[in-house]
């Protein structure tokens, strides 16, 4: 099985793409993030065209997930029932399923903004409520994983130059501490190999040519239970799903299964 994450930064603005990833990568499982779009305006046709049935939870702001699968999808929770929430709004940051065997936790933390702002608190307070939420299915014996845009880099050999983020968010000891609490669960970390360069960034930003030069960080994430490290053949960064003209800014992040 191949099971694969991906931030899209907007499914409708890059559906093309996508289709034509899906047909080339010829992923099982995909968990997506950063949809920007309603469930109702989530283009589920055109990758139903393509054999993908498709889970989601959209309400049309910045944020947004979806899980693709060619397998039949079951058993969909949307966040979890003590889910935070900001401003009064429980955003659509977390959705889960089971995938021919195989159960996903999609996820799309919260960015953080900046040190004191009450947008960090709350993606410790979220990651706090996500590290709960798995403790069940970590120790299960169902092949289980957690796996999205986490916007936490975990060490600093992620991050192509730790002194541009003293002062900012995704790198500090609160927010790596809070991926410890996870993996305390009974989840792993699966690490995948770069198609280039010696480093598997998942991200570059859209400017002053961060991709190009290999500026990046890593933040997209997988954790997988025993029963999902210990299937895992494979894991590598699609970088070159980067490239081109309309590409987003983060790359998929794909794990063969043996399963």
């Amino acid at each position: 099985m191949r099971v694969a994450t991906w931030n899209v930064n907007s499914v409708t603005a890059r559906v093309e793409r996508l289709v034509g990833w899906l047909d080339s990568a010829k992923p099982d499982v995909v968990c997506l993030q950063e949809l920007k779009t309603t469930d109702e305006a989530f283009p589920a046709g055109q990758l139903a065209d393509v054999g993908y049935q498709a889970a989601t939870w959209g309400t049309g702001r910045w944020n947004g997930v979806a899980i693709l699968s060619r397998l039949p999808i079951a058993d969909v929770w949307r966040g979890w029932p003590d889910l935070p929430d900001f401003d009064g709004v429980a955003e659509p940051r977390a959705l889960t399923a089971t995938c021919g065997g195989v159960r996903v936790t999609c996820v799309y933390v919260p960015n953080g903004r900046e040190l004191g702002h009450p947008h960090f608190d709350y993606k410790l307070r979220w990651l706090d409520s996500l590290t709960a939420s798995v403790a069940e299915p970590a120790r299960g014996e169902l092949p289980y994983a957690v796996l999205g845009d986490f916007n936490i880099a975990p060490t600093d050999a992620d991050v192509w130059d730790m002194s541009l983020f003293a002062e900012s968010t995704h790198v500090t000891p609160a927010e790596r501490a809070k991926l410890a609490d996870l993996e305390a669960q009974g989840l792993v970390e699966v690490l995948p190999r770069a198609l280039k360069y010696d480093k598997p960034y998942t991200y570059w930003d859209y400017r002053q040519l961060a991709f190009p030069k290999n500026n990046g960080m890593r933040i997209d994430l997988v954790f997988g239970n025993a029963a999902f490290a210990g299937a895992v053949r494979d894991a590598y960064v699609d970088r070159e799903e980067r490239k081109g003209k309309g590409a987003s800014d983060h790359a998929p992040v794909v794990v063969d299964l043996d399963v």
